[in-house]
């Protein structure tokens, strides 16, 4: 009781005194209030006022993307699809396709230009990491197993859409290309976008359909890491023409580029190895040490490949390729980098991938016809170019036609490269949507494709 006197006998005081000062204050000092012209209640005008500061608008923008992102992906999972392909669509009806559309007022106020700034940068880490565990995931040695079969199925699954794309851009040039960057560029970015799979999608459709120990998962997870190794070897060159003013810009830093891949190869893995088991035989704690060291040449591999003038992303893919080779230390990085990457800072992307869809622009009906030739071209040039391919490997139509399905699986790769290209000025808007749907439709179908394969063996 002594001190409960004490405290009221101190505190009471001096609350008193502030409070008159501040009534005598207010007399004294009035405020001068300016007038609103509008008092009427409405969302656009309570975000903008509530989430003025960045950092409540950056919280903001975080809970309701991940809460649309997730919900959206459980959904999907409730329907045989993957729950990546909701958090996509979910990033597309954030964007001005819907959103946008709905109540535009609060698209501006939840998304407004200034932050959209940060947002790229949250979700480029997110690529980084997620890239780097990417190249961590790629099993070399069983792809050495069976490198004849695999390499003639990734490469045909490679080249045929490739060829197809480049005859598109040919045709299309004319009315959807950009002046300012040239054919070239214009029709390799569209040969390489008809090209890509996305492997980490496709392999947890194997792993998730208990297919990974079969003839046609194991060919597809095989064929998938080959077509991602190529692929990320092909697009540096691609860039690096695109930004090139001359041959001998493109000459130097395709040179460049094979050196830093030799230095990392030769010098980088060598040396990780090296510390890494120094580390075991110290008793260090196994991958907790290690992870500081492993975002350290994540960082650095992907600064150089950007300063030489590729991508940052083939630095991220190289760095977690040449990491030591220990199937604990690379699973518990995994575990660790992929809940960051995947879980909060990819639905980010997917997001300013959905900005960055405006199916307004195909307002035009002849540009739905494009679209279904787009969709026609990347169908036949992916699944029909690996299922023949297969086929004639040895494959019986059944298991061809079923890694034809899982080749055509493009996701979240491809909304990568669409992107690169959109920031290289290669790709109008029209056309980037339209392939931001092709990847959509071209992945959703795989499930069903691989039921029907599955019935066809009952």
């Amino acid at each position: 009781m002594k001190h409960i006197r004490l405290y009221f006998a101190i505190i009471v005081p001096i609350l008193a005194l502030a409070a008159f000062m501040l009534y005598r204050g207010s007399d004294a000092y009035p405020a001068q209030v300016a007038a609103t012209a509008d008092t009427t209640f409405s969302l656009a005008t309570f975000l903008r006022t509530a989430f003025a500061d960045p950092l409540s608008t950056a919280l903001l923008q975080l809970i309701v993307i991940l809460f649309v992102a997730k919900g959206l992906g459980w959904v999907f999972t409730r329907i045989g699809q993957q729950a990546v392909m909701g958090e996509i669509v979910g990033g597309v009806l954030l964007g001005p396709s819907l959103l946008g559309w709905v109540a535009p007022d609060v698209f501006v106020a939840l998304f407004p230009k200034e932050s959209l700034v940060y947002l790229s940068i949250l979700s480029q880490l997110g690529l980084l990491l997620f890239m780097f565990v990417v190249g961590m995931e790629l099993d070399i040695d069983a792809i050495r197993d069976r490198m004849g079969e695999s390499v003639v199925i990734s490469h045909t699954s490679i080249a045929v859409p490739f060829l197809l794309g480049v005859i598109f851009a040919y045709f299309s040039y004319e009315h959807y290309g950009v002046m300012d960057t040239g054919f070239i560029a214009y029709a390799l970015f569209m040969g390489i976008a008809m090209s890509i799979t996305a492997f980490p999608v496709l392999a947890r459709i194997v792993r998730e359909r208990g297919i990974a120990n079969e003839s046609t998962g194991l060919m597809a997870l095989m064929c998938a890491a080959i077509n991602d190794v190529t692929a990320w070897c092909i697009l540096p060159v691609v860039v690096a023409i695109t930004k090139a003013e001359s041959m001998h810009g493109v000459v130097v830093t395709i040179l460049l580029t094979l050196a830093f891949v030799v230095v990392m190869i030769l010098g980088v893995k060598p040396a990780l190895q090296r510390y890494y088991q120094r580390q075991q035989t110290q008793g260090a704690k196994k991958g907790i040490e290690f992870i500081a060291v492993a975002i350290f040449v994540l960082l650095t591999s992907a600064l150089i490949s950007e300063t030489i003038g590729i991508h940052a992303l083939f630095g991220a893919f190289i760095a977690g390729a040449v990491l030591p080779a220990g199937r604990e230390l690379r699973h518990g990085l995994t575990k660790r980098l992929e809940g960051v990457s995947v879980s909060l800072l990819l639905p980010i992307f997917f997001v300013l991938t959905g900005l960055r869809t405006k199916i307004d622009v195909l307002a035009d009906t002849s540009l739905w016809s494009v679209f279904v030739c787009i969709l026609i071209l990347a169908v036949m040039g992916k699944l029909m170019g690996s299922a023949m391919a297969a086929r004639l490997s040895g494959f019986d139509w059944r298991e061809s036609l079923s890694i034809g399905a899982l080749m055509n699986t493009r996701g979240l790769m491809e909304l990568i490269v669409l992107n690169i290209g959109l920031d290289l000025g290669v790709l109008r808007p029209e056309i980037f949507t339209m392939m931001v749907l092709m990847a959509l439709f071209t992945t959703f179908i795989t499930a069903p494709l691989l039921d029907l394969m599955a019935r066809w063996r009952r």
